[in-house]
């Protein structure tokens, strides 16, 4: 099968390109050997089926980083080269596009986002650039859909061999006169008029800006989330809990009864009943809370999250905020656009987990990995948090946040001094803003929460499953005794918590839930809800930290969770 590879500068809209092609069908890969991302799908170019693979972003094909190494090793693996260049930018770019011409592989050079070189007053002459460089030349807006038939086409009608190029002989033997040629280059096709700058430039220059961007960080990353509250909650009171309650509840009430309560078929699936009805919240049966965990409290705030971060992303604001993030990420050992890990962690950790590939080093991963287990909730549990604690007063809501803020940069802090290893300077292009493609962006929220739930549902199931049989075996009944002096002496919590801060191994929103119908005060609710955070990560996140960073150091970072948890739960005790 013939594979293509779309090569370019990070930031150039490949990914925008590849998505556009491929559907949402795709494949995410790890390169053999390195923890470097690759995406590959498959296209139809007339009658045959290619392979279409997205290469992670390159500056040079003289490697200074793993991304880069992994980008020259896939150039040798495929048969046609489509350079996506950001022709808003081109005298850069050209310096990848005339080391790829030596390459000896058939090219086709895409110049994306050309409607911004109209917006900014610059002027490429195509013609006169596919002559130069012998090999064909396209426009592109690819968030638009524009242009993406004519390389369709080129495509299908490129021959594999190799194609005469008049810059062979005088550039790619001698890469130190290149930029020289790069100039002269420029000079012949690209035009510059003057032009003003646009209020949307003059709003994007703030957004970087050292103090306003930080204002306007914050006031966008409050909006978010109060939007994915309100998206969130819309869902659960307007179309979930009605079908759940009206429509699914009734049907597991016959099922109850064919099974028999007492039955241990009817302990697994259905759960134990309250009232003789049951309660999706505390009835741990696999039909029941399995289902209803997932798919009525944890999946509507998953799909308003997804939502708001692929609005972000679109509109290309998210680079923005590794910016403003660099100066406090550096303190703990990470640069800013850990921030996105960060950030997508909020939505569920196994994701954020996931995210942290994006860095550089495995001292970094270690250290960003940990800090969003011990102190990035994910959606569904802050949803837990709020409406048990919410309940009695935003301002304790507030100090829960802002005791795992504290912990999360405290320990940021420690493991910055203590984990061995670089911090590596911040590399970032920032794109234009963007008014996002609606079809796009739902593509893209379908495709995350799929994969959301293929990863996630699985685990939830299997953790309501191992908490019944637990209850129904007795387990908690002997581990008990010996967590109750830390959970009643060191937390100051009732006996009755045993359960819950034990179930939190298995799921964190679940255990939080089970504090509400222990009528707690709300300083224990807080200790509660705050010790239940820093704990030990719920299985999922479990399984995917041990992927990421292999046995040993998960433990290390397990150990790191339950220590805080320990120190942070008998402060909250001391001080509250």
């Amino acid at each position: 099968m013939k594979k293509i590879l779309l090569v370019g500068n990070p930031n150039v809209g490949k990914s925008v390109i590849f998505s556009r092609l491929t559907g949402i069908k795709v494949i995410v890969s790890n390169y053999p050997g390195t923890t470097v991302d690759f995406t590959k799908g498959y296209m139809k170019l007339g009658e045959e089926k290619v392979e279409l693979i997205d290469v992670p972003g390159a500056y040079t094909l003289e490697p200074t980083c793993k991304a880069e190494e992994v980008a020259c090793e896939m150039l040798e693996q495929g048969d046609i080269i489509v350079n996506v260049l950001d022709a808003t930018n081109l005298e850069r770019h050209l310096n990848l596009t005339l080391q790829l011409l030596g390459k000896s592989k058939p090219i086709i050079i895409v110049l994306n986002l050309w409607d911004e070189t109209r917006h900014r007053g610059i002027q490429i002459d195509t013609k006169k650039l596919e002559a130069i460089l012998g090999v064909p030349v396209i426009t592109t807006s690819a968030i638009r859909g524009e242009g993406l038939n004519d390389l369709k086409k080129r495509l299908n009608d490129i021959k594999t061999e190799s194609q005469s190029r008049q810059l062979e002989n005088q550039l790619l033997i001698n890469p130190e006169t290149r930029w020289q040629e790069i100039g002269k280059i420029i000079a012949q096709v690209q035009t510059i008029t003057h032009r003003h700058h646009k209020l949307d430039e003059r709003i994007g220059e703030l957004m970087i800006h050292p103090f306003w961007g930080l204002v306007f960080g914050v006031g966008i990353m409050y909006l978010s989330f109060q939007v994915v509250r309100f998206i969130g909650e819309g869902l659960i009171n307007y179309l979930l809990d009605p079908f759940f309650y009206k429509v699914y509840a009734p049907l597991l009430d016959k099922l109850s009864i064919i099974l028999q309560p007492e039955s241990f078929t009817h302990k697994i699936l259905i759960g134990n009943l309250f009232d003789n009805a049951i309660d999706f919240k505390q009835s741990m049966g696999l039909l029941s809370t399995g289902i209803y965990v997932e798919f009525g409290m944890i999946l509507p705030y998953i799909i308003s999250f997804y939502f708001m971060l692929s609005i972000l992303e679109d509109v290309g604001y998210l680079p923005r905020l590794a910016i403003i993030a660099d100066n406090v990420m550096h303190k703990l050992g990470l640069h800013g656009y850990a921030i996105i890990p960060m950030f997508l962690g909020m939505g569920c950790n196994v994701p954020g987990i996931l995210a942290t590939r994006i860095l550089e080093s495995k001292r970094e991963r270690f250290i960003a990995i940990t800090l969003i287990s011990i102190g990035v909730p994910c959606a569904a549990l802050q949803a837990m948090i709020i409406g048990l604690v919410g309940a009695h007063g935003v301002k304790y809501v507030m100090i829960v946040y802002l005791t795992l803020f504290l912990v999360w940069l405290i320990t940021g802090f420690i493991l910055n001094r203590t984990v061995k290893g670089f911090s590596p300077d911040l590399v970032i292009e920032v794109p234009r803003y963007r008014f996002p493609s609606i079809s796009q962006l739902f593509k893209k929220v379908w495709y995350r929460v799929y994969g959301f739930l293929i990863e996630a549902v699985p685990y939830v199931l299997l953790g309501v499953l191992v908490v019944n049989l637990l209850y129904t075996f007795r387990v908690f009944n002997y581990i008990a005794p010996y967590t109750r002096g830390v959970i009643t002496k060191i937390w100051g919590l009732p006996e009755s918590t045993i359960v819950p801060v034990l179930i939190g191994f298995i799921r964190k929103d679940v255990a939080v839930a089970m504090l509400g119908p222990l009528n707690l005060t709300i300083k224990q609710l807080i200790i509660g809800s705050t010790i239940l955070a820093i704990f030990f990560p719920c299985i999922a996140t479990f399984t995917i930290i041990i992927k990421e960073l292999g046995v040993k150091n998960m433990i290390k970072a397990s150990l790191i969770m339950i220590g805080a948890s320990l120190i942070v739960g008998g402060v909250l005790n001391i001080i509250l």
